[in-house]
């Protein structure tokens, strides 16, 4: 018997019909998983900008975002697709569309290869064929390699699987310009060594519902120090990366003092995540979410940066 089977009957894809359209509208967006995407687009926008080296064409952005709001909710949905049976078993996401009936597998199915495919002929048709590559690129690798092959198998999934989120960078830098450069290698490494560290404290906040499922997370095979130990390091990689773009003569002087201040704000709260997690704090006092919170403020800082810096050189 599945992880979905075990629940009892009708829990799982039925009673669509009788749901006012209202909810499943919402329901539909929800599997984009909106709130995700919200962080995607803080790192494709402001490296336009950088790329432009000032204001874009406004009209690209606007086809660069949409397309790439299609491509990360077509790959979040099938995500939601193959995940049902351990969504229905996890206290975060028991109330996800598959999960309550709202919208059917199949339905999801669909509406997530829909939207992969009308992505990927979205950018091949109004931004250029490499963002189009890019792209599809992103939505394959985290439905397959990531959702398929690794988040299952090895507590190193949200460190390669996070691969699929690194390539916005490429896609807003491809937009402008229809090629790459190191500027959006240093920021796609910004973003792969973010990654960990960002999802790792909400793992440790929610590790029994991973481990209630048997997904290996960090925080499921190993202890609290042995994470927060991981953390710091990743943090400081992360932070070093960032201040490459100014030595290398992509930014001037604002971009690297912002990344300067948020860095040491980003280091002082992993390090002292590790002294409570070396002191065997647990429960609440572990304050896990205090990073978690602080790395979205992090990041949203960091590529707004970016977008300035270019007025002010």
């Amino acid at each position: 018997m599945t992880a979905v089977e075990s629940r009892p009957a009708g829990v799982i894809g039925t009673g669509t019909a009788r749901r006012p359209f209202g909810a499943r509208a919402k329901g539909f967006v929800a599997l984009t998983k909106p709130r995700i995407i919200e962080l995607l687009l803080i790192t494709t926008i402001p490296v336009m900008f950088l790329a432009a080296q000032g204001v874009p064409d406004l009209w690209l952005v606007l086809a660069t975002v949409v397309g790439g709001y299609l491509s990360a909710g077509g790959a979040n949905a099938l995500n939601m697709y193959i995940d049902r049976d351990i969504d229905a078993l996890m206290h975060r996401t028991e109330q996800r569309p598959l999960v309550t009936g709202l919208i059917t597998p199949r339905e999801c199915l669909v509406f997530g290869i829909g939207l992969g495919v009308v992505s990927t002929a979205w950018f091949a048709l109004l931004v250029n064929p490499l963002s189009a590559a890019l792209s599809l690129g992103a939505f394959l690798f985290y439905v397959v390699v990531y959702t398929m092959i690794l988040k299952r198998r090895t507590a190193q999934n949200i460190v390669w699987g996070g691969i699929a989120g690194c390539l916005p960078v490429f896609i807003g830098w491809s937009a402008v310009t229809n090629s790459l450069s190191w500027a959006a290698v240093i920021l796609f490494l910004v973003v792969f060594f973010w990654t960990p560290p960002h999802y790792w404290p909400l793992s440790m906040k929610v590790k029994d519902d991973y481990a209630r499922v048997g997904v290996p997370m960090l925080p499921v095979v190993a202890s609290n120090t042995v994470v927060a130990r991981q953390i710091v390091i990743y943090s400081w990689i992360m932070v070093g990366v960032s201040l490459l773009l100014w030595p290398l003569g992509y930014t001037g002087w604002f971009y690297p003092a912002v990344a300067i201040g948020a860095g040491a704000v980003w280091l002082k709260e992993a390090h002292g995540l590790q002294r409570r997690a070396k002191a065997g704090v647990t429960g609440a006092k572990l304050k896990e979410m205090k990073l978690f919170h602080w790395s979205i403020t992090y990041v949203s800082l960091l590529f707004l940066a970016v977008a300035i810096d270019p007025f002010l050189r």
